[in-house]
């Protein structure tokens, strides 16, 4: 017999979340497994964009963290969320890097001609709907980049994506997260591009199902103190 309030061991989640949180959330949810034994947590990593367009389709997630507001917002306008679960949970930064060892120098400033450095391809989300790439395109439009760069973008399914790319020396520069960057030895770190050139990076996180136990007990355990402690070790900032 169940006890009010607890959970069976048959209780499961499944959650879909961009694929910049891989790490973190990894480590977050084998964390969860010491509180929370009886629930079980399965995870779908992609590009928000990929994963919106999935649960849009049916796919039966019943968490969705997105890497960029729009895709929450694309979701909400279709009614496929509990909106009284919808919450802003982190921030990330947008860097330059390039493969180990490719030193540049990048001033992060108006009318320096990046396109003349570039000796290869540079490597960003697709820009059309990949959180990253759409960031990245702001930044790049706001410095006064982007038309001379366009031709040389190599656009990516996710943010690993370009770091893989970069690590391999298949791009001579890649954008990405700055939780990415600080993930991998197989990559230089060149400069930070400006908050202000560049939509806020925030993460937000809604549940997908409603009155749902083993769902909202994990919801709430991704904005606990422990929680909120793996995440920033993983570079993260808490909203």
């Amino acid at each position: 017999m169940l006890l009010a309030g607890s959970v069976s061991a048959a209780d499961k989640v499944l959650l879909y979340a961009a694929a910049s949180t891989s790490m973190a959330v990894n480590e977050v949810i084998k964390q969860f497994k010491q509180t929370s034994p009886a629930i079980k947590v399965k995870v779908s990593f992609a590009s928000s964009s990929t994963l919106a367009k999935q649960i849009e389709a049916g796919a039966p997630a019943d968490l969705y963290i997105s890497a960029n507001p729009k895709w929450m917002d694309y979701l909400q306008a279709r009614d496929l969320l509990v909106n009284t679960s919808r919450q802003d949970l982190l921030s990330n930064k947008i860097v330059l890097i390039a493969p180990k060892g490719q030193y540049l120098t990048v001033p992060m400033t108006k009318g320096f001609d990046f396109a003349n450095q570039l000796t290869g391809r540079l490597c960003m989300g697709e820009p059309s709907h990949v959180p990253v790439g759409m960031y990245a395109k702001q930044a790049l439009v706001s410095l006064g980049w982007w038309a001379q760069l366009k031709a040389s973008v190599v656009g990516t399914k996710d943010v690993r994506a370009v770091l893989t790319f970069v690590e391999r020396g298949e791009c001579a520069a890649g954008i990405v997260y700055a939780t990415d960057a600080s993930s991998s030895q197989k990559v230089e770190l060149i400069a930070e591009f400006p908050a202000s050139s560049h939509s806020p990076i925030v993460y937000p996180v809604a549940a997908l199902v409603a009155n749902n136990k083993a769902v909202d007990t994990f919801l709430q355990y991704l904005s606990s103190a422990q929680a909120i402690t793996i995440f920033k070790e993983y570079g993260f900032s808490t909203q």
